[in-house]
């Protein structure tokens, strides 16, 4: 797999928290919206145990200009050099890898169900979907606690009006629906996923999030009939 030198053209909070850094493209660099790249840090001036090498799913679609990763940013020493790297300092990329990917049956409708910074593939696939049009029946719940900590919130709402086979179910934990608040509120649940598919066994389904969200959303699906072959699983730990 090439690895590429790219440099760091802008950073910009995207949620309470959470910080998305965008870097150059290089030259005859693809990659499939859902995929993953390793990002390494060069000479980085402080280091820890957990090394100077990280994997994030990019964020940007295909057909955008530059490459987009977001994290939240806890206190290791990756994150703050990467916090406090200068505009126009290089970093080392290797990829494309993984296989969470948009399924060829577009008869399937593709349900996406992300819970916090596990949003980023998921931006790129269904930005990708507007963008060529392509005729999946896509939804995505999106779960967070509060918007404020739900990244790349307001143009996952604005694409709606882009994209009329594209459902977006935002749900918060920590709000009770009001004045403020018009979405879903409460965890993804059978419930709510009925409420929104009618038929759970019909979809393909996507999971990115925590260990434990993933975990616990196969667990709900597999006791409402969805079969493992349907579910295409992916974890975020310690991000």
């Amino acid at each position: 797999m090439p690895k590429y030198c790219v440099k760091l053209i802008r950073r910009e909070v995207v949620a309470e928290g959470t910080l998305a850094f965008c870097f150059e493209k290089p030259a005859g660099f693809t990659f499939k919206a859902g995929q993953f790249l390793e990002l390494t840090l060069a000479n980085p001036p402080e280091t820890d145990a957990e090394g100077n090498s990280r994997a994030f799913s990019i964020a940007s679609a295909p057909s955008e200009h530059h490459l987009t990763v977001a994290t939240r940013m806890r206190d290791t020493a990756f994150k703050r050099v990467l916090r406090s790297a200068p505009l126009g300092a290089e970093v080392q990329i290797e990829g494309p890898f993984g296989n969470l990917i948009l399924h060829s049956d577009s008869a399937r409708a593709a349900v996406f169900l992300a819970g916090g910074i596990g949003i980023t593939p998921f931006r790129s696939i269904v930005f990708r979907a507007a963008k060529e049009q392509v005729p999946h029946r896509l939804f995505l719940f999106y779960s967070n606690r509060r918007p404020e900590d739900a990244a790349f919130l307001g143009e996952l709402q604005s694409l709606r009006t882009e994209n009329a086979n594209y459902t977006l179910v935002d749900t918060m934990t920590g709000m009770e629906r009001g004045s403020f608040w018009k979405g879903e509120t409460g965890r993804i649940s059978k419930e709510l996923l009925i409420q929104y598919l009618g038929d759970l066994k019909g979809p393909i389904y996507y999971v990115a999030g925590p260990p434990a969200m993933v975990g616990a959303t196969q667990r709900l699906l597999n006791a409402a009939g969805v079969n493992d072959d349907d579910i295409r699983p992916e974890e975020f730990a310690g991000y």
